[in-house]
C-alpha cells in the first residue's frame, strides 16, 4: 500500500447538485489509499455543530452522581465514565490500560426494547435542559449525510447494484459525545486516550475541537497528526464497509493521545447497517475475500469484550 504523510480534502458539494463522478473518483483515491478524508462543504449547519459541543461540554461538567444515574445500559445507551472502556481484542497494540476518555452515547431512539432485535430501546437522557434537543437535530441531519456519503462510497468501490442500501433503510445509528482529560506528564507510552484501533462499522463522521490528538496508522506504521480543519468533518471507513467494499476501500487504525493539557472534546456519529444484515462483499468489487458476517452477532462480541456493562448484562 502507499505510504501518505496526510490526510486528503474532500470536497462534498455535488452530493447536493450536480455531477457526482468528481466527487466518487476522490473517494476511490483517498479511501482506497489513506482510508480517511476531511469532507467539506457537506450541508450541515455549523450552528448545530457548535450546539452539540455545548451540550457536551455541559453534560460532562455535571457531578458525578448525576451522570452515572444513566450508566450505559445492556442497549449501550447512557454514560461511559472513564476506565470502564479497555480495547481488549485489538491486534494493533498490547492494550492493558483502559480508554481515558468518558462519554455519553445515543443511539436510535425506540420506546421501548423490541424482542429479539439487538441494541434496540430508548435512549437514557439526563436531568439537563436543553440537551436532548440539539443531539436529535443532529442525529437526524447527520444520519442523511451518512446516506448520501454511503452511496458515494458504494460507487467508488465498485459497486453499480445499490440494493444493499436497503440495508440502510433502518440504520444503526451512533452519537457519542467524548471528553478526554490531558494526559498526564509522566504518562506511560501504553496509556492513550483512545487505544489504536479500526473502527467497526461503516462510515464514521467526526467532528473534533482544536486541542487536537487524533492520529491515523500509515501502512509502514508511522502516525500521521489529523487536527481540526473548521467547517470540515473528518469520514473513515469502518470494518463492515471495508468487508461490503471486499477490501477495496480501507479500514485504518488510528488512536487519540492528549498530550496538549488541555481537555479534549469530539463527537463521531456511526452509521451503520440494520442489526440484522448479513455483511457480505458487493457484486462489482471482484472475487469475494471476505466469508458471511452477520452484523448484529459481530457488535456483540465487540461490545461485550470491550466494555464493562455489557459483560454482566443479560
Amino acid at each position: 500500500m502507499t505510504e501518505f504523510t496526510d490526510i486528503p480534502v474532500i470536497d462534498a458539494a455535488a452530493l447536493h447538485a450536480g455531477d457526482q463522478s468528481n466527487l466518487i473518483e476522490a473517494f476511490r483515491t483517498a479511501y482506497g489509499s489513506t482510508g480517511f478524508g476531511y469532507i467539506i462543504n457537506h450541508g450541515i449547519d455549523p450552528a448545530l455543530v457548535e450546539a452539540v459541543f455545548e451540550a457536551s461540554r455541559r453534560f460532562h461538567a455535571l457531578p458525578m452522581q448525576d451522570k452515572m444515574a444513566i450508566a450505559v445500559d445492556r442497549n449501550h445507551r447512557g454514560y461511559i465514565p472513564i476506565d470502564t472502556s479497555t480495547d481488549v481484542n485489538s491486534t494493533l497494540a498490547e492494550v492493558t490500560k483502559p480508554n481515558q476518555s468518558a462519554s455519553f452515547m445515543m443511539m436510535r431512539e425506540d420506546r421501548a426494547e423490541i424482542p429479539g432485535l439487538y441494541l434496540s430501546g430508548p435512549n437514557q437522557w439526563p436531568a439537563l435542559a436543553g440537551f436532548r434537543e440539539p443531539l436529535e437535530a443532529y442525529v437526524t441531519a447527520l444520519a442523511g449525510l451518512g446516506h448520501a456519503l454511503m452511496q458515494v462510497a458504494l460507487k467508488a468501490a465498485g459497486v453499480s447494484d445499490l440494493s444493499i442500501m436497503s440495508a440502510f433503510d433502518t440504520p444503526t445509528i451512533w452519537l457519542r459525545l467524548l471528553h478526554y482529560p490531558p494526559a498526564p506528564a509522566q504518562a506511560p507510552k501504553d496509556l492513550y486516550g483512545s487505544a489504536p484501533h479500526t473502527d467497526f462499522g461503516c462510515l464514521t463522521i467526526l467532528a473534533q475541537d482544536d486541542v487536537g490528538g487524533l492520529q491515523v496508522r500509515t501502512p509502514s506504521g508511522n502516525w500521521v497528526d489529523a487536527p481540526r480543519i473548521p467547517g470540515s468533518f473528518v469520514v473513515n471507513v469502518g470494518d463492515m464497509l471495508h468487508r461490503l467494499s471486499n477490501g477495496r476501500l480501507l479500514s485504518t487504525p488510528h488512536r487519540v493521545i492528549n498530550r496538549s493539557g488541555r481537555e479534549r472534546y469530539s463527537c463521531p456519529f456511526f452509521y451503520d447497517p440494520g442489526v440484522a444484515t448479513d455483511v457480505v462483499p458487493q457484486p462489482g468489487t471482484g472475487t469475494p475475500r471476505f466469508e458471511r458476517l452477520n452484523f448484529g452477532d459481530f457488535l456483540r462480541g465487540e461490545l461485550e469484550a470491550a466494555y464493562d456493562a455489557h459483560k454482566t448484562a443479560s
